[in-house]
C-alpha cells in the first residue's frame, strides 16, 4: 500500500520485503557504521520503533521505519500534522502485521472511492492542466459504479475523449482535508485507449484548462509540475509497458 500523505508518499510493506530492503540488518541501530552501508543506502534515516521513539526531526530525506505497529502508525499521523514537508521525501514502513498498519493508517480519515486513467492514442498519453498543474483525468464513483465503469464515465466527463478500458495500472491513496474532514481518497489507475476523441475538450466547470497528447519524453517534463501521486501512476504504467 503507498499513502500520499502532504503529497509525500508513505509505503507500508510487510516483514519479507522489509527483509529485502536492509538485508542483513545490525541488531541496533548504533551497530551500523553509515548509512552508505549497501543494506541502508536507499535510506537517509533509519529508525527501529522497538527500539526508540520516532520524532519529528526524523521526518526528512527518505526514512525506512522498522518494526511498525498501529500505535507506530498513530504516532506518524500526528508528526505529519506538525513537520515541514520540504525535507520529507519518502516513508517506508515495515509493519510487523502490514494489515493491521493499513487499517491504522485508514482509520482517522473518511474514506472516498474513486477511479481514473491514463488514455494512450499513438504512443502518446493524454494530461491535463487544472488548477495550476498537469493531471489526469479521474473521479468519485457514483453509488453502485464499478470502478472501470467510473473510470471511463470521468474520462469522458472531463475531456470528452470515449475510452476502452484496459488493464489496471496501480492503485493510489491520498489524503486531504474537505471542510473540515479528513478525506482519504482511494483511486483505482487503468491504462485505455481511444474509441472517439472528435469531442475531445476541457471540462470547464472542473477547472480544466488545457488538455494534451504529450509523449513519454514531454509527459517528464510536464510532470515536474504535477503531484507525487500521478507521478507514481506515470511510473508504474512505464514499468508495465516495459514489462510487456
Amino acid at each position: 500500500m503507498i499513502v500520499f500523505i502532504n503529497d509525500r508518499p508513505i509505503r507500508l510493506v510487510g516483514p519479507k520485503t522489509t527483509t529485502q530492503l536492509t538485508g542483513a540488518r545490525p541488531t541496533r541501530p548504533s551497530e551500523s557504521n553509515s548509512l552508505s552501508d549497501n543494506s541502508f543506502a536507499d535510506f537517509d534515516q533509519i529508525v527501529d520503533a522497538r527500539l526508540e521513539v520516532l520524532k519529528v526531526d526524523a521526518l526528512h530525506g527518505h526514512l525506512l521505519v522498522l518494526n511498525a505497529t498501529p500505535a507506530t502508525v498513530d504516532r506518524l499521523l500526528s508528526l505529519l500534522q506538525k513537520a515541514n514537508p520540504s525535507r520529507l521525501l519518502s516513508i517506508t514502513l515495515g509493519c510487523l502485521n502490514k494489515n493491521d498498519c493499513e487499517e491504522a493508517i485508514k482509520k482517522p480519515f473518511k474514506i472516498i472511492k474513486a477511479a481514473g486513467g491514463v488514455v494512450l492514442k499513438d504512443s502518446k498519453q493524454l494530461l491535463m492542466f487544472r488548477r495550476g498543474v498537469w493531471d489526469l483525468p479521474k473521479g468519485k464513483l457514483d453509488d453502485g459504479e464499478s470502478s472501470r465503469q467510473g473510470a471511463a464515465r470521468e474520462v469522458e466527463e472531463e475531456t470528452g475523449v470515449a475510452v476502452d478500458v484496459g488493464d489496471r495500472i496501480c492503485t493510489t491513496w491520498h489524503t486531504y482535508t474537505l471542510n473540515g474532514s479528513r478525506i482519504l481518497k482511494r483511486t483505482k489507475w487503468y491504462r485505455m485507449s481511444v474509441v472517439d476523441d472528435s469531442h475531445m475538450a476541457p471540462q470547464e466547470d472542473e477547472d480544466i484548462e488545457k488538455l494534451a497528447w504529450l509523449d513519454w519524453r514531454e509527459t517528464q517534463l510536464a510532470l515536474t509540475n504535477s503531484f507525487s501521486s500521478i507521478r507514481y501512476v506515470i511510473e508504474q504504467l512505464q514499468e508495465l509497458t516495459v514489462r510487456k
